[in-house]
Formats: structure tokens, sequence, C-alpha cells
């Protein structure tokens, strides 16, 4: 099979795995992604069949939606092979998989490929803007969080085992993540990307707010 038959058999592989998913995980989350991808691609370089790889499967192994995150990993693994992609790639893609997602503010950036960094910078800003605000809060009503509560302060410094367990408040994950992506960034194109959608997450919790105590 040829690189652009293996891109549109995995398309159609993840939109099975992902269909009717409604924690902001879905397959439209997974297209963003690798659009954007494909956008800060075409200013950074890197291998660009290894990001789309990367960017359509990365979710596949996600651990909050897998019994553990080897599982999720075997998942993809079997799907590469028996699309007969050769084995460096499939290590490579493998890699940006398990070291994608954030896992807490205390942990370091472990992404060293430029590949992974494009994928990894594609869905960190997924994550924050309008788009981001709206998975947060479908993620949270996914997982039966409170959407606000004064009484509940946000986690500072949070290492991944804290973080994997934490059922705090939706808003709270505002602090506790999204407003940390901006300078957790691994690209030029990416951070500059990031500056306006960071904004409206700041603008929009000024109103929230605002309006929580009544005064709009």
């Amino acid at each position: 099979m040829n690189k652009e038959e293996i891109i549109s058999n995995t398309i159609k592989f993840v939109k099975r795995k992902l269909s009717g998913d409604s924690s902001g995980h879905d397959w439209w989350h997974i297209q963003r992604v690798l659009t954007l991808s494909r956008k800060i691609h075409q200013k950074e370089d890197g291998n660009l069949f290894i990001i789309e790889l990367a960017a359509l499967l990365h979710d596949v192994a996600d651990w909050k939606f897998n019994m553990n995150e080897t599982s999720g990993l075997k998942i993809i693994l079997d799907w590469m092979e028996s699309q007969q992609i050769d084995p460096e790639t499939i290590k490579s893609v493998l890699y940006i998989i398990e070291n994608i997602s954030y896992k807490g503010e205390a942990e370091n950036n472990k992404m060293d490929s430029l590949e992974g960094k494009i994928v990894q910078d594609a869905d960190r800003l997924d994550a924050i803007g309008a788009i981001g605000i709206a998975r947060t809060f479908a993620f949270g009503g996914y997982k039966g969080n409170e959407m606000h509560n004064p009484d509940v302060k946000p986690l500072a410094d949070m290492k991944f085992d804290q973080y994997k367990k934490s059922n705090g408040t939706t808003i709270n994950h505002f602090y506790e993540k999204l407003l940390l992506l901006k300078n957790r960034m691994n690209t030029e194109t990416a951070t500059q990307l990031a500056k306006s959608r960071h904004q409206f997450m700041q603008l929009y919790l000024e109103k929230f707010y605002k309006e929580w105590d009544g005064f709009e």
C-alpha cells in the first residue's frame, strides 16, 4: 500500500473507533488536530507521513479511555502492522503517542522528535481557545464534574498520578492545564497560534466570574 492509501484507511479506522464520543475526543477533534499538524508542518518541516499517522491515532491510546495505556498502544500497533507500515515508522509513531498527553504541571515535557512536537502542539492548540472551552465543558459533563465551586481551589504543580485521579471542577481545569499550555508549545508556529486562543480564554473567565456573581 502507498502512503495515501494508508492514511485513507487510518481515517476510516479512527472514525469507527471514536464514533459517538461525547467527551470532546471525537473524530472532529482528530480532524482538527490533523489540520493543525499539517499547517504547522508547512512552517516547521518534519516527516509528514509520521505526523499524519500520529495525529490520527493519538487518542485511540489515550489513558483516559482505555484500561491502561498499554492496551491502547497495542490496538495502534496491531493497526499499523495490518497496514504493513515499516518498523521504523511504527516506532516513531508509538513514541509520539506515548508521550503526547499532558500529564500534570510538575511533569517534564518528554517529546524529543520534531514530528512529535508538531502533533503535540496541534493537540494542545485544540485544547485552548473557543474550541478548548467547549471541549473542557463537554469533558467535565462526561466525567460528572461540577462546573464551578468557589470553595474548591485549583491544585498547583500536580504530578501525573494526581492529575489522572483529579475530579476537580471544570473551571479549575483552566488553571490546572489550559492556561499553562501557551508556554508549553514546542514550535514557534504553535507559540504564535496559541496567543489569541489563550487571550480568548482569559476574557471568557473574566466574563464567567462577573455573571457568576450577578454583575452582568
